[in-house]
Formats: C-alpha cells, sequence, structure tokens
C-alpha cells in the first residue's frame, strides 16, 4: 500500500508506529425508551484500564496516547532521550490538563493531533496553542480524518505533518497545501499579514 504521509512537500514512509489503546467497556442505560450509550468513565478519556493495557513495542518508534506515555513517562526516559517516543492526542482532550506533568515538550520528536471527524475545527486551535502559547518546535502531525481541503490550513495552524485518510488520494491531498498563494491573515506559518509583505 502507498504511504498516505506528506512531510516538507513530499509523500513519505511512515517509520512511526501509531500505538492505539484498546476498547473501553461500554455500559448500555435505557431511559425513556432510548437506548443510550455511557462510557463508563466519561467522554472520550482513557480509563485505567485501557491505559494499564495498551501494549507497544520495546524498540523502535512509536507514537503514544498522551494518558499511556504520562503512565510510563519515568520508564521511557532512556527512549526519549533516543528521538524513539512521540505521543497522540484527541481534540478534546485539554493541553492544559496535561502539558505541566511533560517534562519538556521539545523533547518530543513527534506531537500527533486525531481528529476524528472533519467538522472538527477545534485541530486548528490545537495547533496553534502548541506552537505560540507551548513553543513546541518539532513534528506536529494531523492525524485521523484528515482531508486535502483541510491541509493548506492545518498548514498555516502550525502542522507540518498530515497523514491523510486511507481512502483518500496522498498524491491529490498534498496539491491542496498550495491552493492559495497569498494569505491575507497572518497565522503560525506566516506570521506578518499580507498587506505588511506586498510591495505596494
Amino acid at each position: 500500500m502507498s504511504s498516505q504521509l506528506i512531510i516538507n512537500n513530499s509523500i513519505v514512509d511512515d517509520e512511526w508506529q501509531l500505538v492505539m489503546p484498546p476498547k473501553a467497556d461500554e455500559e448500555v442505560k435505557k431511559q425513556a425508551g432510548k437506548v443510550v450509550m455511557f462510557k463508563l468513565t466519561g467522554e472520550g478519556s482513557l480509563t485505567n484500564e485501557q491505559i494499564e493495557n495498551t501494549i507497544f513495542s520495546k524498540n523502535g518508534k512509536v507514537i503514544l496516547p498522551v494518558g499511556v506515555f504520562l503512565h510510563h513517562q519515568k520508564d521511557l526516559k532512556n527512549r526519549i532521550s533516543k528521538q524513539e517516543i512521540g505521543i497522540w492526542m484527541e481534540t478534546h482532550e485539554e493541553i492544559d490538563s496535561f502539558i505541566n506533568e511533560i517534562n519538556d515538550i521539545n523533547l518530543l520528536p513527534l506531537i500527533s493531533v486525531r481528529v476524528k471527524k472533519f467538522a472538527d475545527g477545534r485541530i486548528f486551535s490545537i495547533g496553534n496553542l502548541l506552537r505560540l502559547k507551548y513553543k513546541y518546535k518539532n513534528e506536529l502531525r494531523a492525524i485521523g480524518d484528515v482531508l486535502r481541503d483541510q491541509l493548506f490550513f492545518l498548514k498555516r495552524s502550525g502542522f507540518n505533518s498530515f497523514h491523510i485518510r486511507e481512502d483518500r488520494d496522498a498524491k491529490d491531498a498534498l496539491l491542496g497545501l498550495n491552493d492559495f498563494t497569498t494569505p491575507y491573515q497572518g497565522a503560525v506559518d506566516q506570521k506578518q499579514p499580507a498587506w505588511k509583505i506586498i510591495k505596494r
């Protein structure tokens, strides 16, 4: 299968392994004749059992769910120093809830943000926060439901790596990085607005 990863305006092979936690048990409750699904520990958060039971390789480059990373952080010091550990987070996870538990965010060579549905715009805000507020300098990757139409704007928000959805053409998505020539507003990728850059 061809690669779906875009970095530096090129389609490249992915040397990182994305680690997924086991699925959480779900409890079905009936309420007023409707079946409602409830996650036992609340919306989108990993359970202690999920964290404990997440399996990942002992060597090579792996991208861990942020909760799993925090749980194993002390034991991973050697692998972190060898640039073998990255993390991924969901768009509903608050950066402030875990950022202080990470010794130095720039020791991580890769942070990925997973968007479950392309209409979820929180990924753009997360990119801005990681780059501008938290001064993250390394590879920032968009994963999940990532489509061509988003790439130009994800780049403007600080992302420099994109894993295109498996059922889409990465070559076509690559063209999306150049959909516009001169953005009017300033952003992470170009701080000055167009009116300050263009010579009259």
